[in-house]
């Protein structure tokens, strides 16, 4: 299968970078040519635009800023659209928007799917990062040799846009996780606590998360890098919003993340790292929220490995194999 992949920022480069690292047949394009050059260096071939992508590929992928973003590409790879083509859209982008596009690509005949990841980018550049991917049953068989390529744990989520509501559910999960641990290192540290000792202490506990053990560790550090911005975790969490709003859910801790978001990057600035929101209490108490011994960013120290798909608990493909089981 002929890919090609529109997007080669921070996540995209990296989940380009584990096809072409496994032998996949890859054109890639983006709007800034170095990009385009380094893939070039590595063997990748490139595409001068989207049509031509569209036009070459079998399937093409895009990974892209905005939903605003996502739909100039398509208008301009939807007259390529054709039988045997397919979509597949790595963006986290809104529900609604996505189903829209993929509306297009199914009009003329093409296959479409919301596969956005999660994980954060170190696992994204070892092809460890797990995908959410919605779509028919069908087209994600033909899709998931790829999916596996780029991610280990990867999950069908149902129809097309299925996974990019999971997606901004996650992603408000972790938002929220993350001003909470800000919360518990500023307070342990007004307390008296080492924070060497706190980070231990939340990691062992029933307070630990994927946030605290990976984020935690930048924030001590004071790069605060984790490769991910105020203006995405803001979009993300309007993403979210929207959802909940449309459904008639009334959220309360939702939207105070977003004025806090606003906040900082009122303060700080949007292309700043999200992990440096806490600085709105350090200067609040004064504090320096620093220790020794943690790294400036994650890294991925577990071996690349061939991804599986996760069958959901209780779901008729994990009770037939029980009974499988049963029956043996």
């Amino acid at each position: 299968m002929k890919v090609g992949f529109i997007g080669l920022g921070n996540v995209g480069g990296k989940l380009s970078g584990s096809l072409l690292r496994n032998g996949i047949d890859l054109t890639v394009h983006d709007l800034n040519r170095e990009l385009m050059a380094d893939f070039a260096k590595r063997g990748a071939k490139t595409a001068q635009d989207p049509a031509q992508l569209m036009r070459d590929c079998d399937a093409v992928i895009t990974c892209l800023p905005s939903p605003a973003a996502s739909d100039t590409v398509m208008q301009q790879m939807l007259p390529e659209i054709k039988e045997g083509k397919i979509w597949m859209e790595m963006s986290t982008t809104d529900e609604a928007e996505v189903r829209r596009l993929g509306g297009l690509v199914l009009a003329a005949g093409g296959a479409a799917v919301d596969c956005p990841v999660s994980g954060g980018c170190h696992r994204a550049d070892t092809g460890n990062i797990s995908i959410f991917a919605g779509c028919d049953r069908a087209t994600f068989d033909r899709i998931a040799p790829l999916l596996k390529t780029m991610g280990r744990r990867i999950l069908h989520t149902g129809d097309l846009g299925s996974a990019s509501i999971l997606k901004v559910v996650t992603n408000y999960l972790a938002t929220a996780n993350l001003i909470s641990c800000c919360e518990a290192l500023v307070t342990a540290k007004a307390a008296g606590m080492d924070l060497n000792t706190t980070y231990e202490a939340m990691k062992i506990s029933s307070g630990t998360s994927f946030v605290h053990e990976t984020e935690s560790q930048v924030i001590l550090n004071g790069s605060r890098n984790i490769s991910f911005t105020m203006d995405l975790v803001k979009k993300d969490a309007g993403l979210f919003q929207d959802v909940a709003d449309r459904n008639n859910v009334p959220l309360e801790i939702s939207p105070m993340l977003v004025k806090i978001f606003a906040d900082g990057i009122e303060r700080y600035g949007e292309r700043c790292y999200s992990p440096d929101i806490i600085r709105r209490l350090e200067e609040a108490t004064g504090l320096d929220i620093l220790a020794p011994g943690f790294p400036a960013e994650m890294s991925d120290d577990e071996p690349e490995e061939l991804g599986y798909e996760v069958i959901p608990q209780g779901s008729a493909q994990t009770q037939a194999a029980e009974w499988s089981d049963y029956g043996a």
